[in-house]
């Protein structure tokens, strides 16, 4: 199918499609938060070392599939992508009730790795939708509405499986305390599990109908044979994708500032618990706090880029402000640690917006490919709360400490991509690889 006209307003039943899958994208992905306490609990496991495979499993599904899924992309169409991407996703969650079932925290991890599978596929495929339903100068506009649906849906995602999951699970902890023998206590732990029969399977029912609904919508199609060489002019002489350094430092800040959004939004949880005195209901939606604050920030950004800040200024003063809140997370206590590692979302917030476009300016026709790779880096929310568990658990540093040590290195190499990284291999740039 060609590529279609560029339209002189947004077309609305596209935008609204949009807007839902990206909703969609952010409940799944920051359900974690409220699945790493779960699955400690309901799987009976020994450290929070085990429980942080729950966010693994699901980030390095896109270090796998974003390749693959622009090679499925170009060959079954942007529309086929969306409709496939989403029945990957419910297949993910109906793999929760068999992992339930015979509770295996292997068969719990594979559904959320099948779920990160269909959400590498939905990234590749919904992403170019914004910037062809409607004029290309409010593309920005566009985006900016999206982001905000997928930061509701990650505020929601937290609060609605703590009250169906959570709930129950802070219950059965006591009465596993009690528990007189080994079979009493595995009755308890099947009980917890059944829990989570109910929200997937309606998770499941709800991707089946949103899928076949959108089999039959009307969308554009993108072509993905015509190469995009407005920015390649100056750069013809490169042959491959390997003669653009600042890209692969650009996606290695993609995993750094993935790693931090992790940490402060699902991670959060645990700390809470290894605080102690943070209020129950706090700890049970820990993730939705720090999804608020980031909300916030988002909303600033709106406002003031670029109007009354640039793009690389703002990823500066985040990273900086975000040095500075896990500093005083560690040296204080309580709720007030708690507030501080809360507020990371805000630092977060900006980071990511910045950092994509300067990671894939000027690949010219690499770009799609490109654009993969920075996809790639998502895997850093997969990896580094496993350093921070290991840290924590298995090397036996303070919790607040090996947060201090996970964070601070991450915050300052997104500094260095925003200052001097992004311009590595481009003839202005005096400093060498």
């Amino acid at each position: 199918m060609n590529q279609p006209q560029p339209q002189n307003r947004t077309a609305i039943m596209p935008m609204v499609i949009c807007c839902a899958l990206f909703f969609i994208l952010g409940f799944v992905t920051w359900a974690n938060g409220s699945l790493i306490p779960f699955a400690k609990k309901a799987f009976d496991l020994e450290t929070d070392l085990q429980a942080y495979l729950v966010t693994f499993a699901s980030y390095i599904a896109y270090f796998f599939l974003a390749l693959p899924s622009s090679s499925i992309i170009k060959k079954i169409g942007f529309h086929n992508g969306l409709v496939l991407s989403l029945v990957v996703l419910g297949v993910g969650s109906l793999l929760f009730i068999p992992a339930a079932e015979k509770s295996s925290y292997i068969l719990f991890l594979t559904a959320i790795f099948v779920q990160g599978s269909g959400m590498a596929l939905l990234q590749t495929a919904v992403n170019p939708y914004l910037s062809i339903i409607g004029p290309i100068d409010s593309a920005a506009q566009r985006i900016s509405i999206a982001g905000f649906c997928n930061k509701t849906a990650g505020m929601v995602a937290p609060i609605v499986l703590s009250s169906l999951l959570l709930k129950g699970a802070n219950a059965a902890e006591t009465r596993l305390a009690q528990a007189a023998s080994e079979a009493e206590k595995q009755t308890i732990l099947n009980e917890l599990l059944d829990q989570l029969h109910a929200p997937y399977i309606a998770l499941a029912v709800v991707l089946a109908l949103f899928a076949i609904g959108l089999k039959f919508v009307k969308l554009p199609e993108v072509n993905m044979e015509e190469e995009d060489v407005s920015d390649n002019v100056s750069n013809t002489s490169k042959k491959t994708i390997f003669e653009y350094p600042h890209l692969f430092l650009g996606a290695l800040a993609i995993f750094f500032c993935v790693a931090v959004e992790v940490m402060a939004g699902d991670i959060i949880g645990t700390y809470a618990r290894e605080l102690g005195a943070v209020p129950q209901v706090f700890r049970d939606n820990a993730t939705a706090f720090t999804l608020g604050f980031m909300l916030v920030g988002y909303l600033i950004g709106i406002i003031t880029i670029p109007r009354f800040i640039t793009q690389q200024a703002a990823l500066r003063i985040c990273t900086s402000v975000g040095v500075v809140f896990t500093i005083l997370s560690v040296f204080t206590t309580g709720v007030v640690s708690f507030w501080f590692v809360a507020l990371l979302g805000l630092a977060n917030s900006l980071m990511w917006p910045a950092i994509f476009p300067l990671g894939i300016k000027g690949l010219g026709k690499f770009t799609k490919t490109g654009s993969a790779i920075m996809i790639m880096g998502i895997a850093g929310g997969a990896i580094w709360p496993l350093v921070y568990g290991y840290m924590k658990d298995e090397l036996h540093i303070d919790f607040q400490h090996a947060f201090l040590y996970a964070m601070v290195p991450a915050y300052l190499y997104i500094v260095y991509f925003a200052s001097a990284g992004h311009k590595v291999g481009k003839k202005n740039l005096s400093v060498k690889v």
